[in-house]
Parts: structure tokens; C-alpha cells; sequence
């Protein structure tokens, strides 16, 4: 089973600020954003990640170089690094550099908040979210694919994306409507791991901003695989953890 990290980029002025930053250049990590991500690199650095899978923008990459950085010689090689536009903000048209308490306003935000799947973006760039949760979920998939057919079935990745990318990639692991992705919080720098077996996703951890993930390191296997399709239950009970 892939398992998948996915970290949300760390703080930024325009977070701080309360502005709909989107695909703008140049916001990058404020100082408490390099601070968080300095300590989601500790946190994650004895997880064997195949590959580093990032959104192209300044503040995940800084995010996803910290990462990298903070795992030293723990590891054998060095971990690539991949730009996913895929897995890049939403396209927010009209609504970018806007500050949220003016949209908050916007007709459509009500759509926003109730009817997601419903919601596209105004302005010549902006995007429908239905529209960005197809290209996270088909990224996701796709470097599942690539990197088990590199690495095994055992591979472990992280994807450092944004807020309501990673929410979409979150409610789809759920089997939930897209309209239900507002109930699910991402803060910035936290770490949600799916576990993607052959018959349905495990969401193992949501936003979570300090826990432990030892515990999501693969075990050394002897002998023969376990067979995929064992692994692809639902343990009756809930099990005793990881």
C-alpha cells in the first residue's frame, strides 16, 4: 500500500493578512512559516519518502526544501523533488490578492461554502473547484502508479500542496461529495497521510500539526508479500493503531 503525506505549505504574510494569495508570485514563507516548516522537516525525517512531490509555487517549494533538508544523512541519496502544476493552487480568477473579509461579501461565497462543486472562480483565469479536485485526485493517483512501479508497493511519498487542494484530495479518500469538503480543516504546515490500498484509501491522519509518525513507517518484511487484498480491509473494531 502507497502511503502518502500530504503537508500543507507553511505560513505566509499573505495567510497572516487574511488575503486569497491563489497563483501570485513571489508570497513565500513569512517567519513563522519557515519556523513551522523547519519543524515539520524534523518531524518527517525518518519517514523514507521515494520522492518530495511539490506545487511549483515559492511557498511550497521552500516547504518541500525543508523537507528534503532536514533528513541529513538519514537517508542513502538524496530525495528528488518534483514540480506537479496539478497539485498547484486554485486558479481564483477575479478573487486573487482579495482580502477574505471582502469576499466573505461576494455573492458567490455563499456557493462557496454550501455548493462547491457548483463554484467557479470569475475572471479569464478563474478555475471551477470540481475542476481543481480532478487534477489533485489524477496527480495523486498517477504518482502512485509511477513511484510503486519504481519502489514497490511499500512506497511512501509526500505531496506539499495548499489548503483546499489537499481538502479535495482528503474528501475524495473519504468517498465524500465535493460539497462536503468544508468540513475538513488543513492548517498551514500540517501533515495528512492516506494509506492507498488496492480496494479503497485509509485517511490515517488529518491535519495534524504535532503527532508522532514513526508509527507510519513500513516494517521490514521477511519473506513472502502479504497479500494486497488482506491489506485492503477495514480492520472490525478500529484495531490498535499504527
Amino acid at each position: 500500500m502507497a502511503t502518502v503525506f500530504l503537508v500543507r505549505h507553511g505560513r505566509t504574510s499573505a495567510n497572516a493578512a487574511g488575503v486569497l494569495a491563489g497563483w501570485t508570485p513571489g508570497v513565500v514563507l513569512d517567519d513563522k512559516g519557515q519556523e513551522q516548516v523547519l519543524a515539520v522537516g524534523e518531524r518527517l525525517a525518518k519517514v523514507p519518502f521515494a520522492a518530495v512531490i511539490s506545487s511549483p509555487l515559492e511557498r511550497t517549494v521552500q516547504t518541500a526544501q525543508a523537507i528534503i533538508d532536514a533528513r541529513g544523512q538519514t537517508v542513502p541519496r538524496p530525495i528528488p523533488m518534483h514540480l506537479d502544476d496539478r497539485i498547484g493552487e486554485c486558479h481564483y480568477g477575479d478573487w486573487t490578492n482579495q482580502p477574505l473579509k471582502i469576499l466573505s461579501k461576494h455573492p458567490m461565497w455563499k456557493v462557496v461554502q454550501a455548493h462547491p462543486s457548483a463554484a467557479v472562480f470569475p475572471g479569464d483565469e478563474g478555475e471551477g473547484l470540481a475542476d481543481m479536485s480532478r487534477r489533485a485526485v489524477a496527480s495523486v493517483r498517477e504518482w502512485i502508479s509511477t513511484l510503486t512501479a519504481e519502489h514497490g508497493d511499500d512506497v511512501s511519498f509526500a505531496v506539499v500542496s495548499h489548503g483546499d487542494v489537499i481538502k479535495a484530495i482528503v474528501a475524495d479518500a473519504l468517498g465524500m461529495h465535493l460539497d462536503s469538503f468544508q468540513r475538513i480543516s488543513i492548517d498551514p504546515a500540517s501533515v495528512t497521510v492516506i494509506r492507498y490500498a488496492d480496494l479503497r484509501p485509509f485517511v490515517l491522519r488529518v491535519n495534524d500539526i504535532g503527532g508522532d509518525v514513526s508509527g507510519f513507517i513500513p516494517a521490514a518484511k521477511p519473506g513472502r508479500r502479504k497479500s494486497s487484498r488482506a491489506s485492503s480491509d477495514a480492520v472490525v473494531g478500529g484495531g490498535a493503531g499504527a
